[in-house]
């Protein structure tokens, strides 16, 4: 079957794929690496007064969330919960802004979580899992709403 022009992904999709992919490249990497030393990370978690659940979830979400934005699958979903992730840690743990690098780790998180929020509200455009999904029919009214 032949593709029509207006089916095949133009120049703005493959841009969206690319952001999507730059973007969760710093979560995939932070989540597997505290996932491969999980004794230290659940060290440095309790220096900062977190609990060990709280690292591995951390951890997961990093992952699930960082995978889901990359592949484009649930994507709306996977980028409010990193957008507000991000948001929590600038505002939980980069608040020293007499230190430049925090103030730098504060603006970073800020502007991540800008572009987390804008593709919750755009969606992950044409090359993704839930442009796939989105075409098959009789799918699960929730799960529609989520890949629309």
């Amino acid at each position: 079957m032949m593709e029509s022009a207006s089916s095949r992904p133009g120049l703005a999709d493959l841009i969206l794929f690319l952001g999507r992919l730059l973007l969760s490249l710093i979560f995939l990497h932070e989540g597997w690496s505290l996932a491969a030393d999980i004794t230290a990370t659940i060290d440095i978690f309790a220096k900062l007064g977190l609990s060990a659940p709280v690292a591995l979830a951390t951890i997961a979400l990093q992952i699930g969330a960082g995978l889901s934005v990359a592949t484009g699958f649930l994507t709306r979903l996977g980028a409010l919960a990193l957008a507000l992730f991000c948001l929590a840690t600038a505002l939980l743990f980069h608040t020293n802004f007499a230190s430049q690098n925090e103030l730098l780790h504060f603006e970073k998180d800020l502007a991540i979580a800008g572009g987390m929020f804008v593709l919750a509200a755009s969606g992950a455009g044409a090359i993704s899992i839930d442009r796939l999904l989105r075409k098959r029919a009789g799918m699960h009214p929730w799960l529609g709403a989520a890949l629309s």
